[in-house]
């Protein structure tokens, strides 16, 4: 009735090499290496150590802190500006060397920038001179067209009106001699 099949799954079990693709096994074969246990052995007693002497001396400050807090409360109106007034010397003083420093730095970068452009200075100058002559050569020209497009709409103009006051004497003088 019921329909039972059998599947077969094959393994495949392949050797691992030590080193395959870049990447380094995380675990030698081999135990470590006389350097890795000096250091170990140097480093721990060196770390707790320093790690004691930190805390201790986080420690001390909060004490010290909590000692000196009723102090700083009664000469809190001392203090404050006293500590504003610090803050404000050390802060002049701290853009004072920033200042003073971006300065000695752009001085620098222009010498710099002058004594590379000394190297290159002939060839940049005949590059200018060429460029002002192109430029002036255009100028002359588009000046020219410009006084070309004026004297002709000029010409334009007094041909209109040159008619117009033709016209405007014929018109005058056949009104004289009708007249007389």
């Amino acid at each position: 009735m019921a329909d039972v099949r059998t599947h077969s799954h094959q393994l495949q079990v392949r050797p691992v090499p030590a080193h395959e693709g870049g990447i380094k096994v995380v675990h030698p074969k081999s135990g470590p290496s006389s350097t890795q246990v000096l250091a170990v052995v140097a480093g721990v007693p060196v770390g707790g150590m320093l790690l004691t002497i930190a805390g201790l001396t986080l420690a001390g400050s909060v004490i010290g802190l909590m000692l000196a807090f009723p102090l700083l409360l009664i000469f809190s109106p001392v203090i404050v500006p006293a500590a504003f007034v610090i803050g404000l010397a050390t802060t002049g003083f701290l853009a004072s060397g920033a200042l003073g420093l971006a300065g000695l730095s752009s001085m620098s970068w222009v010498l710099n920038h002058i004594r590379r452009a000394g190297v290159n200075m002939p060839d940049e100058l005949e590059e200018a001179k060429q460029r002002l002559a192109d430029m002036a050569e255009y100028v002359g020209q588009r000046t020219k067209d410009a006084g070309q497009t004026i004297e002709d709409k000029a010409h334009d103009v007094r041909d209109t009106k040159g008619h117009n006051v033709r016209d405007r004497d014929t018109k005058t003088h056949e009104v004289r001699v009708a007249s007389t």
